[in-house]
């Protein structure tokens, strides 16, 4: 039985291990650094591992931002992604948040749709460049 829980602030290891399924990379922060300053974050757990993840990042305001939403491949299509964003989306909200805003590549685009989100037009300054 996956089990979803709201800010359960899991180690670097446990977020390590989940993106080198979920991503197949190492991902290129420190949570412990970032998800005491996030709004919520989301995880899903099975038997105890991490599965799954979802982060809302803040403007401090009525800004959110979904970011990071990912799921092992072996627990894909469950419903589980969907059970992340929605717990994310009714927590933040709750927490004072009025708009959720997420970026995402085309692919995942009925995924969001269904989770709510509808288009928007949007602007990206790549600061690597």
């Amino acid at each position: 039985m996956t089990e979803i829980l709201i800010d359960p602030f899991p180690t670097n290891e446990q977020l390590t291990a989940l993106w080198l399924k979920a991503w197949d990379g190492v991902p290129d922060c420190d949570f412990t650094k970032v998800l005491p300053r996030s709004l919520v974050h989301v995880c899903a757990y099975e038997e105890g591992e991490l599965i799954g993840f979802v982060n809302v990042a803040w403007d401090g305001g009525i800004h959110a931002f979904l970011l990071d939403t990912c799921v092992a491949p072996v627990y894909r299509r469950r419903g589980i992604a969907t059970r992340l964003v929605n717990e994310a989306r009714r927590t933040a909200q709750a927490r004072g948040a009025r708009w959720l805003h997420v970026d995402f590549e085309s692919q995942l685009e009925g995924f969001y749709a269904a989770c709510g989100f509808r288009p928007t037009n949007a602007g990206l300054i790549d600061l690597a460049l």
